[in-house]
């Protein structure tokens, strides 16, 4: 596909009834090989903060990640998250967090882990409601990494997520087109026209969520097969276009 099959995004406006749904990795900072390696912008807290205030509060951070994680890389910002790939759930303001999936089965954690540490010591990442193991600097586990999930999540009723390096198990419920839906039932982003922008794969329940409410999905980063409607070229050019919005 040509480049510009998919346009630039429009702006953000506040009286157009539209709501802005963020992505993390690969949207808000650059993948690192380590998922506690990532390098976030100083000044991104405050600039999401003041974003979803010109927003009336219509925008929220929908993320792979685990809420306490997104809580501590992004100082406290006071804005609607979802972590866990929607098995988390926070409106803007609450304090507790809402289980939209139940937890994952300890012997899946404990599995997946095991598999990392005898396969030359990958990166696993246990979280509420969904575990990953990264691959990014083993390239050839790969396959051997895909065929034990695949049969972990057969015989545990997973859901298995493909993203970037990683795989990932995660219990059914958990995904971030889950997430949109939860919260486009609530006030104030119930009845808006949804926005996504995400980078990877795993963002393409989203895409396919917010289409439901007559929005769309953003894609950043290299064109490819997609239901989202725009393309940003990258963590880079989503902060501009969020810059210019704020």
């Amino acid at each position: 596909m040509d480049d510009a099959a998919l346009p630039t995004p429009p702006q953000l406006t506040v009286g157009a009834g539209l709501s802005l749904f963020l992505d993390f990795d690969g949207t808000l900072v650059e993948i690192a090989d380590h998922p506690q390696s990532v390098v976030v912008a100083p000044e991104l807290p405050a600039a999401l903060t003041e974003l979803s205030d010109r927003l009336e509060g219509r925008l929220a951070i929908v993320s792979g990640r685990a809420l306490a994680t997104l809580d501590r890389m992004l100082d406290g910002a006071p804005v609607a998250m979802a972590g866990s790939h929607g098995g988390e759930f926070r409106p803007a303001g609450a304090t507790e967090v809402e289980a939209l999936a139940d937890p994952l089965p300890l012997p899946v954690c404990r599995a997946l882990d095991r598999f990392a540490q005898e396969n030359g010591g990958l990166v696993f990442e246990a979280k509420p409601f969904s575990a990953a193991v990264h691959y990014r600097d083993r390239l050839e586990v790969a396959a051997r990494l895909e065929d034990f999930a695949a049969k972990l999540a057969a015989d545990h009723g997973l859901k298995i997520k493909h993203g970037k390096m990683v795989v990932e198990l995660a219990m059914p419920g958990s995904d971030k087109g889950t997430a949109v839906n939860r919260f486009m039932e609530l006030a104030p982003v119930a009845g808006t026209r949804p926005l996504f922008v995400g980078d990877d794969v795993t963002d393409e329940d989203a895409f396919a969520a917010v289409r439901r409410f007559d929005g769309g999905g953003i894609l950043v980063g290299p064109l490819r097969q997609t239901q989202a409607l725009w393309r940003l070229d990258g963590v880079a050019a989503v902060h501009y276009w969020l810059e210019e919005n704020a």
